[in-house]
């Protein structure tokens, strides 16, 4: 019981961050479309993408088909329907009708990370654009080869101002907002780019997954990408807790598995420098005339690797940047080591996924749940087990977006039937302890004599 969890806490029996997190993973459990809030969306297309702020959690910026970017207040409402229902309507609007308005669908909204002063948008019109949140207006754009799918800004960037964009064009192309032109790009894929994803622990790392099937890390300072995910390439389960001095030792920027951690995933996979003679012929084959048409670090067999049978259509990482989540046309989520590289082999339930859109999905902070689109419903899945957590069901139409509010463990949902859901936990966490005291006749014993 919940009561009985707070009486371990004044104990001190239960840790701070162990209370804190049971009390979230209680809430998270008990989420259902929202009987107290909704907002009252301006789109007249399908909501293709949505983003809470990250400076105070407040602000939704949405996305979506018909050209239109929209804001709203996830804190205050702008009325209540019948005293019960916080209605939140939209406090910016930009459309087909402004000036500087997208002319097609808009696929990609993110918030400027560290100020809620900018706002990108990203759309099939081949434009990116840097919009001004107070004025409205645009202050630069970024013309690209092809519609643009994706586009991402790093969360903890402190030395850059780039945005990742992925099109139907191969190449990755890095926008630097300081200078209003591109930067470099970022070639390998050899399909279009659906799905773009920057590390949770190192600003200079970029995840991209293709219509090719490839998920591909790259570091911005160096040329070429460093690693392919290989879908056969496996270890087992959840990868081990490393030495505290091992971790010092690990170079901060650096994604490449530390001699421990790689031994060991050696020993799951079974693959030794001493007996795989694909290294070895990789070591040949860097030599010679073969070498510029290799990325470097990289042997033939392993720039050819595949993650998806299929286009890679979603990718998000967990808070600490230890794990990456992929999905793929091909109706697989995959669980990623990234220190490693390898597949954690996590069976997820039968799922079924769209194929031919992005898709943008949803891990809590824990993490224990991500949260998947899968077609005109929600499911969450255990992580660690791959089983079916919940599946909610509300939308009438294909569900394109999801994004965990972590505040106030809230879900908000996007949807082609034009409509932003809020999935709620059932009860406030007062009102449950509320319950826990009449239910155990706490209620009585707390009572003081100054009450009237």
């Amino acid at each position: 019981m919940w009561w009985e969890e707070v009486r371990r806490r004044e104990r001190g029996e239960l840790r701070a961050g162990r209370f804190e997190a049971a009390a979230r993973a209680r809430r998270a459990a008990s989420l259902a479309l929202s009987n107290s809030k909704e907002f009252a969306t301006p789109h007249h297309g399908a909501v293709n993408s949505l983003q809470v702020d990250l400076t105070e959690g407040r602000y939704l910026l949405s996305g979506a088909s018909d050209g239109s970017a929209a804001v709203f207040d996830a804190w205050n409402a702008t009325e209540c329907q019948s005293g019960f229902i916080a209605k939140h309507k939209h406090i910016l609007l930009v459309d087909k009708q402004h000036q500087n308005g997208h002319k097609f669908a808009i696929s990609a909204a993110v918030w400027y990370p560290v100020d809620t002063g900018l706002f990108v948008t990203a759309s099939f019109d081949q434009f990116v654009k840097v919009w001004d949140t107070n004025s409205t207006q645009v202050i630069m754009d970024f013309k690209m080869p092809g519609k643009v799918f994706a586009a991402a800004m790093s969360p903890i960037a402190t030395t850059h101002m780039l945005i990742a964009t992925g099109s139907a064009d191969v190449q990755v192309r890095l926008c630097d907002i300081a200078s209003g032109a591109f930067t470099h790009t970022l070639s390998g894929h050899r399909d279009g780019i659906m799905s773009l994803e920057w590390s949770a622990s190192s600003e200079w790392i970029l995840m991209s997954g293709g219509c090719d099937g490839a998920i591909r890390f790259w570091d911005i300072r160096r040329a070429g990408c460093f690693r392919v995910l290989d879908q056969s390439q496996s270890q087992l389960g959840r990868r081990p807790p490393l030495l505290k001095s091992t971790t010092e030792n690990d170079h901060i920027d650096s994604l490449g598995p530390s001699t421990s951690t790689r031994s060991l995933a050696q020993k799951r996979t079974g693959n030794s420098k001493k007996n795989s003679p694909t290294l070895r012929k990789s070591q040949k084959l860097t030599h010679g005339p073969m070498q510029q048409r290799l990325h470097p670090g990289l042997s033939s067999s392993q720039n050819r690797a595949t993650s998806h049978y299929g286009a890679v259509t979603g990718l998000r990482t967990t808070k600490d940047g230890m794990y990456l989540l992929s999905s793929g046309s091909d109706s697989r989520l995959r669980l990623w080591d990234i220190d490693s590289g390898c597949n954690t082999l996590v069976n997820f339930e039968a799922m079924r996924l769209q194929t031919g859109k992005p898709l943008q999905l949803a891990v809590t902070d824990d993490p224990s749940i991500v949260f998947v689109p899968c077609m005109a419903s929600i499911k969450a899945y255990n992580i660690w087990s791959g089983t079916t957590y919940r599946t909610f069901r509300g939308h009438y139409e294909l569900v394109n977006c999801c994004y965990y509010r972590e505040q106030d463990q809230e879900l908000y949902t996007g949807s082609n039937d034009r409509q932003i859901l809020v999935w709620s936990p059932s009860t406030p966490a007062f009102t449950e302890m509320e319950d826990d005291e009449k239910r155990h006749g706490l209620s009585a014993a707390d009572d003081d004599n100054w009450s009237d």
